[in-house]
């Protein structure tokens, strides 16, 4: 049992790993403090570009040679722009090996964040590489491997031993292996690095409480439990912390306290990090059934759905044919992708949907991890989900998923500019 424990750890790690790559605003170097945060808004726009190119290709919307030709393009536009950051603070052309360390973050980071490594030992090259050999090609026509990769980061620390992004990736990297103890040196590297008071640095305390659980067989020995309340004194909502302690007592089968403690984690974590929590809870109230134990309600478990009325605005109806694609659709508050989507017909209005759970576009992006949503309606011209002027769609409608009692009604009555 305590190897599916684990698992759901690492799923933990892996989607917070999206929350403290930013740290390189906080690092000591001579860079001035409008580059770094130039150059880390860069990787964090890549981040979710390439995340929603997944979620297009999952949901059918693109095919493969659609998804490689713009996932290539988005790693081009990221070596640009590391290269001009670099060009902005140093006088001198950009050198082989900075370019190694740019590339390494374009090869590492969605890995990581993606969990893209092979399980077989024949298949350990990076999946970025392969799709794109030519692209990495940087010094001896040798397709990288994850080792190897790795040696080239290790590498250019030794020359650059305060670059604190650098160590955080070797960290991360290391975790998703399995090398735990040297995943735990390179958080203590960060740790080191990064100052006291610096957003991420709670974040990546409570990663280091984890490797050293990990380094140490999944034992909740003094170190660990020390590490853990350290962390939790500075945020007593610390995901990953409160994480383990839920971990911990599942093993020990207190089973009401694992729920605890994953609950309360659940009110700052980030959706990935929230499914691996909702899924630890659902199996403590499973095991709590089988042993004909009380069953706490668990309010946060509850699947969320609207329910929405479509139609079209008649004055506008005449100008459609009924095979014309409708696409209906829910996306976080100020987000980009879907949690929810339905693609429907013009024929089909006006029509009653109901979106949930189970239309979500990933297993990390789904409606009840969101409390709010905008939900809005469009026909699109060209059958493609991306907007276009000459779409006609409806205005987009704010939503509590939780406390919605009504359906909501949409109106398609607006043309895009």
């Amino acid at each position: 049992m305590i190897q599916l424990w684990l698992g759901i750890a690492l799923l933990t790690l892996v989607a917070l790993s999206f929350i403290f790559i930013p740290f390189i605003k906080a690092k000591r170097t001579q860079q001035t403090v409008a580059e770094v945060g130039r150059k880390h808004k860069n990787i964090d726009i890549f981040q979710e570009r390439l995340s929603e190119l997944d979620a297009e290709r999952a949901a059918g919307n693109l095919q493969d040679q659609e998804y490689d030709a713009l996932k290539l393009e988005l790693e081009k536009n990221l070596l640009e722009d590391a290269s001009e950051d670099d060009s902005a603070v140093v006088e001198n052309p950009i050198g082989t090996k900075q370019l190694v360390t740019v590339t390494l973050m374009a090869l590492l980071v969605p890995v990581i964040a993606f969990g893209l490594y092979f399980e077989y030992g024949s298949a350990r090259q990076l999946q970025v590489a392969i799709d794109h050999p030519k692209q990495f090609d940087f010094e001896n026509g040798k397709q990288p491997t994850v080792d190897e990769a790795i040696q080239m980061l290790v590498s250019e620390l030794k020359e650059n031993p305060e670059n604190a992004e650098g160590w955080y990736i070797l960290a991360t990297t290391y975790m998703n292996l399995g090398k735990f103890e040297e995943g735990v040196s390179s958080f203590k590297r960060v740790l080191d690095i990064l100052p006291n008071d610096a957003p991420q640095y709670v974040g990546v305390m409570g990663q280091y409480a984890q490797g050293l659980y990990f380094a140490k067989g999944g034992k909740m020995d003094q170190e660990v439990r020390q590490q853990i309340q350290r962390t939790l004194d500075r945020e007593p909502l610390e995901v990953t912390s409160l994480g383990l302690l839920g971990i911990d007592a599942f093993e020990q089968s207190r089973l009401e306290d694992a729920i605890a403690y994953w609950r309360k984690a659940l009110a700052n974590a980030e959706p990935g990090a929230a499914e691996s929590l909702k899924t630890g809870i659902q199996r403590a109230l499973e095991q709590l059934a089988k042993e004909g134990k009380a069953v706490p309600d668990v309010p946060e478990l509850a699947s969320a759905s609207v329910q929405l009325n479509v139609a079209i605005d008649p004055q506008l109806s005449d100008q459609l044919s009924a095979d014309q694609v409708v696409f209906v659709f829910a996306k976080p508050v100020g987000g980009r992708m879907p949690v929810a989507a339905v693609r429907l017909t013009v024929g089909e209005l006006p029509t009653m949907i109901t979106l949930d759970d189970s239309l979500a576009m990933t297993p990390q992006a789904k409606l009840s991890l969101h409390p709010n949503v905008e939900i809005a309606a469009r026909i699109s011209m060209t059958g493609q989900p991306e907007a276009v002027a000459g779409d006609l769609q409806s205005a987009n409608v704010l939503v509590s998923v939780k406390e919605l009692s009504e359906p909501v009604n949409l109106l398609i009555d607006q043309i895009v500019q």
